[in-house]
């Protein structure tokens, strides 16, 4: 049930096989991250009465955005943001933004990080939280509970890059990663550090909450630091060997 006052509240809707759409409500008003098909954020807003207000874009793939303009048909005064160098391969967007740039939604700025490597023009948004002891980050597909995304487009030098920006965030940032990996990618990361406590305890609490059918996140910046071996590379050879280890590793 979802309580309409004003208090920064972030929601979990899982869809296709693992993506994971986030909807930010405030007050009636809601901001939905990376849409990847309309038909259940519909359902889930009507049935709560909420208005939305604007969609962000991480990026341009499908499961992302698949959902963005049968939403903007329903609520045609929402705004949707996405980089201005996606312009052809989001050219639904109707607030284009870049590096660096700050802007404010629902009482709360936002600034917008570039974190190329899983896509050439991939942004983060890292919300500021005023008289609260956290933040918010939704990383896209660039930084994942325990992992980071694949070099579709990008470099390893660009996604280690993108990585320590991300590291350079408040330890108390919460995470809203775009996909349900978590579990996975611990147990891919004992595979290499096979007498980590802290990912092991992770795992334990992970496999706990899927099991009962509750989502993995968000994590904090200080969790993923304990127990993300990508954010725990020291240098871009480490980290270009945990990537390749990554992409042919099946659980």
């Amino acid at each position: 049930m979802v309580e309409k006052k004003s208090e920064f509240t972030i929601y979990p809707i899982t869809v296709l096989q693992d993506n994971i759409v986030w909807v930010w409500v405030h007050n009636c008003n809601a901001v939905v991250v990376d849409p990847s098909i309309s038909g259940p954020l519909e359902k889930w807003l009507l049935e709560k009465d909420l208005s939305l207000k604007a969609i962000l874009q991480t990026h341009h793939h499908e499961d992302h955005i698949g959902g963005t303009q049968k939403l903007i048909k329903r609520w045609p005064n929402a705004k949707v943001i996405a980089s201005k160098k996606e312009l052809k391969r989001i050219p639904f967007q109707t607030f284009s933004v870049e590096d660096n740039d700050i802007f404010y939604l629902m009482g709360s700025e936002i600034k917008v990080i570039e974190v190329h490597g899983h896509t050439n023009n991939h942004i983060a948004f890292y919300i500021s939280k005023p008289n609260t002891k956290y933040s918010v980050l939704f990383p896209g597909d660039t930084l994942f509970g325990g992992g980071c995304g694949r070099l579709l487009e990008g470099t390893p030098l660009q996604m280690f890059e993108s990585l320590n920006k991300l590291n350079s965030l408040p330890e108390n940032t919460k995470i809203y990663s775009a996909h349900e990996y978590t579990e996975n990618n611990l147990k891919w990361a004992l595979t290499f550090d096979s007498e980590n406590i802290f990912i092991i305890e992770r795992l334990k609490l992970i496999q706990a909450k899927r099991q009962e059918g509750l989502c993995s996140l968000p994590s904090t910046l200080s969790e993923e630091r304990k127990t993300n071996l990508f954010l725990r590379a020291k240098n871009l050879e480490d980290f270009t060997k945990l990537r390749r280890h990554k992409d042919s590793w099946k659980c």
